[in-house]
C-alpha cells in the first residue's frame, strides 16, 4: 500500500508549489535556469545580509554606548547568525559548483517535449475543467478518505 501523503499544511503548500514549478518551467532548460536562478538569488541575498550584520557588530564594537534597548537582536545572536551564513554561503558556493556541471549537459528537442508530457502528468492543471469537475465529484463521495480534510 501506498504511503498517503502528509496533509500537513507546510507539506501542502510545498506540494502545490512543486507542482507549480513542474507545470510553469516543465523543460529540462527551463528547470535548469530556474535552479541556477533560485541559487543565485539564495547566496545574494545571504551575503548581503551577511554583510549588514557584520557592519551592524563592527558599529557595535566601535560605539559602546547604545543603550541595550535600541539593539534589536543581540550581539550573541548576530554572532551565532554570522557563523551560520558563512556556512549556509559554502554549501551554495557547493550547489553551484555541481550546477555547472548540469548546465553542460543539453537535450534535444525530442527529450524536451517528453519532459513537457511528464509534466502535465506530475502536476497537472489544477484549474483544468476537467480536474475541477474530478475534484468536486471526488469531494461529494460519502467514503472519500479525505472528505473531513477539506480546507
Amino acid at each position: 500500500m501506498a504511503e498517503e501523503p502528509c496533509q500537513c499544511s507546510d507539506c501542502q503548500r510545498f506540494y502545490k508549489e512543486h507542482d507549480r514549478l513542474i507545470r510553469e518551467f516543465p523543460t529540462f532548460k527551463q528547470q535548469q535556469e530556474l535552479n541556477w536562478a533560485s541559487i543565485q538569488a539564495f547566496r545574494t541575498l545571504c551575503t548581503k545580509v551577511t554583510d549588514e550584520l557584520q557592519k551592524e557588530l563592527c558599529e557595535r564594537e566601535t560605539d559602546k554606548n547604545i543603550n541595550p534597548k535600541e539593539k534589536h537582536i543581540s550581539d550573541i545572536e548576530i554572532t551565532e547568525a554570522l557563523n551560520e551564513l558563512e556556512s549556509v554561503n559554502a554549501y551554495l558556493y557547493s550547489i553551484e559548483a555541481l550546477m555547472e556541471r548540469i548546465f553542460d549537459i543539453k537535450i534535444s528537442d525530442n527529450i524536451e517535449s517528453k519532459f513537457k508530457e511528464i509534466a502535465n502528468e506530475l502536476a497537472p492543471d489544477p484549474l483544468n475543467m476537467d480536474r475541477l469537475i474530478l475534484n468536486r465529484l471526488f469531494h461529494q463521495t460519502p467514503d472519500s478518505p479525505d472528505k473531513k480534510n477539506i480546507n
